[in-house]
């Protein structure tokens, strides 16, 4: 979290301020005067900090209680007598409104995420590629973008924002992010001002690492799993989210350009199940056209030449991404291994797989799901299923740094855990299948 309940040392202050503006009409009778003519200037004072420092949605609640408490310090100041019950109910009713400020920030933080356990500084750097093999329903060529997250000989620089490469598309991705879902986008303002923990273009640390291609769940963008990426890239480890255009809630192109979704549900199971169908084989291409991007990067990128172990290859998605990776690994051998984070497993005729790990939360091992999971591990060289005590959906997101710690929205493992749980499990089985 940022801070105690998701403040920051300003928006602290100023509720200190504003508290000491509520508490001054109960200080004694003689002194109630300069006491609330000092809270006053005080808090006057705070507000102007808080406006220059950036105002989140999250502090308007405190601010209206600075401004309804102000009618009571003019009359303490002019020694105006007010009745106690009077005065009680005024005060109790402005303590609600201001409690909503920190209430609301401890639900929604700014996230701050955790420090890498491993043994490596993270850098990031994006690329984006065009596959002029492929056209999108517009008729231009297939364009794709891709972030690496990777060991760094170290990392001294500013740290990456969250969900771009700049602040500017960081807002971009989370105005998009809130429209899928129909939520205000004030609600997510305060996913652009966080900072991760991977630095934009350090050098990388000497050697070959095995890759993780990563792909996100429906309308997911590449960064929803920055933390088990830069977690992952710290182990020693090359993690690959990618963007999938007119999938992905928004993605901002090197033109400037954003594209934003083409796919929204409609009600009919059977439409939105072909959709999801049609979405996943698409990415599945898109998996497979970067790895022969890839195979071109090792050799002359920058930042990354010479550092992909190309034959330690594991595909891996969340939702929608995880079936679009067994796709991908069921029809291209270049991928060692395949992770499905609580994905369903969508199939178009695959008939062997990798070796797969299917991570998923509490389900009836009988319903679809398990029936669809228990056909893909038979057909995988080494199947393997785990069950995640604690976990919904979303726990295998970032979700859980930002939302809401509600059990039913984000699970039970709190907010930084499920980072290195995930990312632990992905570790022992990349371990065991991609021995190098």
């Amino acid at each position: 979290m940022n801070g105690w309940l998701g403040l920051d040392p300003v928006e602290l202050v100023v509720i200190g301020c504003a508290l000491v503006m509520l508490s001054s009409r109960w200080s004694p009778e003689r002194v109630r005067g300069p006491v609330a003519l000092w809270a006053a200037g005080s808090g006057l004072v705070a507000v102007v900090v808080l406006l220059v420092h950036g105002v989140r949605w999250q502090m308007v609640p405190v601010l209206a209680a600075m401004v309804l408490t102000t009618p009571l310090l003019v009359g303490a100041v002019r020694g105006r007598r007010v009745r106690t019950w009077i005065a009680a109910a005024g005060t109790a009713a402005v303590v609600f409104v201001a409690a909503l400020g920190p209430a609301a920030s401890w639900a929604l933080p700014v996230p701050e995420f955790p420090t890498p356990t491993g043994q490596y500084a993270v850098g990031t750097t994006t690329r984006q590629w065009t596959d002029r093999t492929r056209t999108d329903p517009d008729g231009a060529a297939r364009v794709v973008v891709a972030q690496f997250w990777y060991p760094a000989a170290a990392a001294t620089g500013a740290r990456s924002p969250y969900l771009g490469a700049t602040t500017a598309e960081s807002t971009v991705v989370a105005d998009g992010l809130a429209a899928l879902f129909d939520l205000p986008g004030f609600l997510l303002d305060g996913l652009p001002r966080a900072t991760t923990a991977s630095t934009p273009d350090a050098p990388a640390a000497r050697g070959r690492f095995p890759l993780v291609l990563f792909s996100p769940g429906l309308g997911g963008v590449r960064t929803q799993n920055t933390a088990w990426a830069e977690e992952l890239a710290s182990r020693g480890y090359v993690v690959i989210g990618m963007d999938h255009p007119l999938d992905s809630a928004v993605v901002v192109l090197a033109d400037g350009r954003a594209v934003h979704t083409a796919v929204a549900a409609t009600g009919d199971d059977e439409a939105d199940r072909a959709t999801a169908q049609r979405c996943a084989e698409t990415r599945a291409l898109d998996l497979r056209f970067a790895m022969d991007e890839l195979e071109d990067l090792d050799v002359a990128d920058p930042v990354l030449a010479g550092r992909l172990a190309l034959d330690r290859t594991a595909v891996t998605g969340h939702s929608l991404g995880g079936g679009a990776a067994l796709m991908a690994a069921g029809r291209d051998t270049r991928f060692k291994a395949v992770i499905d984070l609580d994905g369903y497993p969508y199939s178009a005729g695959e008939t062997r797989y990798p070796p797969v790990l299917i991570a998923h939360h509490p389900t009836d091992p009988n319903d679809e799901f398990g029936t669809a999971m228990t056909r893909t591990l038979s057909l995988s060289s080494d199947g393997t299923r785990i069950e995640v005590p604690g976990s919904t959906h979303l726990t295998f997101t970032d979700a859980p740094l930002y939302l809401p710690p509600f059990p039913t929205l984000v699970g039970t493992l709190g907010r930084d855990r499920p980072t290195t749980l995930i990312a632990d499990l992905a570790d022992d089985f990349l371990t065991r299948v991609l021995p190098g």
